[in-house]
């Protein structure tokens, strides 16, 4: 496609677009994941995790429509994401556990989470992107480069919210268990077994999706507080 078309940019916006109102969940959880960091490392996991997320996401997107096709690819993905979720709850309280003096373990840690965290999420998002790019590989990827700055933009935001409001971080984990519920119930391999899932069914999963994460990531504090 020629740079200098009009066809060119207006799909280049459509990429960004798509890419920044699909990134919602993303940024929820890079903001989880570097929260509790120290504050020199937490613009570092957001930058390099933002980045690197959005590098695997150009791959993914090109995989993307063989990729959801696969049965119990979003099963194994929901599983992933309650775990993240519960694991992203009881940071707070097993802060300093791991990593070493300089916190480079944590911020490896945070990066990784976000890392595995967005592969998840992407699946379904990159479907919108790959329409947007009709194919064209260069167009993709200064699509997604220059979302970037956006979602770390983002993300950083989130931080701070965070910061005033720690409630945000339990709507947080249970925003995961919510997208993990849902997951599972639009797997290919559910719908070959019982058929295409009702809304108002995909909606109630996620509800119970959300409430496995709180209630778990809760009792495993509570006996995490009773041990200490």
């Amino acid at each position: 496609m020629d740079i200098a078309s009009a066809a060119f940019w207006a799909a280049l916006g459509s990429i960004i677009l798509a890419n920044v109102l699909l990134s919602g969940d993303n940024a929820v959880v890079i903001a989880l994941a570097a929260r509790s960091l120290p504050a020199h490392q937490q613009k570092k996991a957001i930058f390099y995790g933002s980045a690197a997320a959005i590098v695997m996401r150009i791959g993914l997107t090109i995989l993307a429509v063989k990729l959801l096709t696969l049965p119990f690819l979003k099963i194994i993905g929901g599983v992933l994401l309650v775990y993240i979720g519960v694991t992203l709850l009881l940071e707070d309280d097993e802060e300093g556990d791991v990593g070493g003096a300089d916190g480079q373990g944590n911020l490896m840690s945070a990066i990784r989470t976000i890392l595995i965290a967005d592969l998840v999420m992407s699946l379904d998002n990159v479907l919108a992107v790959a329409a947007a790019a009709k194919g064209d590989t260069v167009l993709l990827v200064v699509g997604l480069g220059i979302s970037i700055p956006l979602i770390i933009f983002g993300s950083t935001l989130l931080l701070k919210v965070m910061e005033r409001f720690p409630i945000i971080i339990t709507l947080g984990a249970a925003l995961l268990g919510f997208l993990a519920g849902e997951m599972v119930l639009t797997d290919p391999a559910v719908d070959a077994q019982f058929g295409a899932q009702s809304h108002l069914l995909i909606n109630l999963a996620g509800v119970l999706g959300a409430g496995l994460v709180v209630g778990l990531g809760t009792v495993l504090k509570r006996r995490h507080a009773a041990s200490a």
